[in-house]
């Protein structure tokens, strides 16, 4: 193992943040797609299936994974999403076709089920509504079913459902993706909009204090991206107060160091939606300031055929069943920085998605759940990401890509526990073959100490955890790891993903 003679570098200063970690950047996905819902959250007769039907292995899975929020139920989903067919006795509930993923749909998993399973996992509900096939008045009806704490119709009907207490769902999405030409009932950036106004003036009638996203562009490689979200905003930015971003990364045909500088991409992605943002500010002379819901993102092999055999309109098939390695998990970690990093306007976040479809959690109907090899940056972060973010200004050797040009081989950022002056650094090191010396300036925190450096690669960069091996990949701690004379000094391995965390020295 060679390392470069030159070390990366960054100084860390509390007088130099960034912004406050949102607790709902670690949000997640629920989407009635593939086996996320069946054989992975929910599986009546599993051996580990409590009552009404959670597996609970699954639960203590996303317990420890961290996830604050969860989206709901989609995705391309919700854009057919008769909501009532999802609530009373399930024996009543419709069978219906799903168009956006071509599977049948049997409702025994609703919004009452996905109620429960978020106070089980202690997330928060993060709901979207059906502007697709369906609009204003439909909203209504699911916010009021929802929320409202009795005495109507609606609300009447979730009590006798079984739910005498109203859900309280605060962040609603305004649809998903309607820019796609795949979504059904997919609008101009001039239809979307006016209906995405309509829509939260209306619910806002309801309840005023509600957090509502509106659609930004499904990708930053729509050829109507930056005009779609200014469009948008114009219509509805007194209203709303998120615009989502989705994102996927994939290796495109061999190009490992472009992918491993994914999070380039992430980071001007961001950037640009900010400065559309805040040019639509301007322009409107409003003082409020548009946050971001980076409510879809994740590795995603789109281009992979599936390995498995599915036929139009089966239940729960197996689609987007990605098996990560170590390298995904570099990226993925990459990824989570680049989130962090922008923390001052990124104030929500869904990976996408929790269990089966390209998740962290994994399972076998009736069998064994395991985490994936992404599962561990998520929890890290989850865990010890909590605070300030600082600023990171790396210097830092670079290397070359074919898609991003020169790329700092050092990706990284810390976050600060302003209470405890406990900090943690996550950084990746991007070279597949060499080591990163790392020299981080702590004389602008005062004296620390390191608690602990847990590393996440591996000799194999292809190796995955799976059934079978469950943890054939798992972090492990580094070695010398110190600090000396207010100057961390660490070595990260090639192709990396790093936690360093430290502690404050008392006097």
């Amino acid at each position: 193992m060679s390392r470069p003679t030159t070390p990366a570098r960054f100084t860390l200063d509390s007088a130099f943040g960034i912004g406050a970690v949102h607790p709902r950047l670690y949000g997640s996905f629920v989407e009635h797609l593939g086996r996320c819902v069946y054989t992975g959250i929910y599986e009546p007769g599993h051996p580990q299936a409590d009552a009404d039907g959670l597996r609970q292995d699954v639960l203590e899975l996303i317990r420890e994974l961290g996830v604050t929020t969860v989206r709901y139920p989609g995705g391309n989903f919700v854009s057919g999403y008769r909501w009532e067919d999802s609530v009373g006795p399930r024996e009543e509930r419709p069978v219906r076709l799903d168009l956006a993923w071509k599977s049948t749909e049997t409702n025994e998993f609703g919004l009452g089920e996905f109620m429960d399973f978020c106070a089980k996992t202690g997330t928060e509900p993060m709901m979207a509504v059906n502007l697709g096939t369906r609009g204003v008045e439909d909203a209504l009806r699911l916010l009021e079913y929802s929320n409202h704490p009795g005495g109507t119709e609606l609300s009447d009907r979730r009590a006798a459902h079984g739910a005498k207490e109203p859900y309280g769902i605060k962040m609603w999405c305004l649809g998903n993706e309607m820019d796609g030409p795949w979504q059904t009932g997919h609008k101009t950036a001039e239809e979307y909009g006016r209906l995405a106004a309509e829509t939260a003036r209306a619910m806002r009638m309801i309840q005023p204090d509600l957090e509502l996203v509106a659609c930004g562009s499904s990708s930053s490689g729509m050829p109507t991206f930056a005009a779609w979200e200014a469009t948008v905003l114009e219509a509805a930015y007194d209203l709303v107060d998120h615009i989502s971003l989705h994102a996927y990364y994939e290796e495109i045909d061999g190009d490992r160091d472009s992918f491993l500088a994914s999070a380039v991409d992430m980071e001007h992605f961001i950037e640009s939606v900010v400065a559309t943002c805040d040019h639509v500010r301007a322009r409107l002379k409003e003082k409020k300031r548009i946050n971001l819901s980076f409510d879809e993102w994740n590795v995603w092999y789109q281009k992979r055929p599936n390995p498995h055999q599915v036929e139009d309109w089966q239940q729960a098939p197996r689609l987007l069943e990605d098996v990560y390695t170590v390298t995904d998990a570099v990226v993925f970690g990459s990824l989570l920085i680049a989130l962090l990093r922008h923390a001052d306007r990124v104030t929500a976040a869904s990976l996408a998605q929790l269990v089966n479809v390209i998740a962290p959690i994994m399972t076998e109907p009736g069998g064994a759940a395991w985490r994936q090899t992404t599962f561990f940056p998520f929890a890290q972060a989850s865990t010890y990401g909590r605070g300030r973010v600082l600023r990171v200004d790396v210097d830092s050797p670079t290397y070359t890509t074919a898609r991003f040009g020169d790329v700092p081989l050092l990706h990284a950022t810390a976050v600060m526990d302003d209470e405890t002056g406990d900090i943690t650094v996550f950084a990746v090191n991007r070279s597949q073959t060499d080591a990163l010396p790392l020299e981080i300036d702590l004389r602008g925190i005062g004296a620390h100490t390191v608690v602990e450096h847990l590393v996440l690669a591996d000799s194999d960069p292809e190796a995955t955890n799976t059934a079978d091996r469950p943890d054939r990949v798992t972090p492990h701690p580094a070695t010398g790891t110190t600090v000396t004379d207010g100057v961390l000094h660490a070595e990260l391995e090639p192709l990396s993903w790093n936690m360093i965390r430290l502690t404050g020295l008392q006097d």
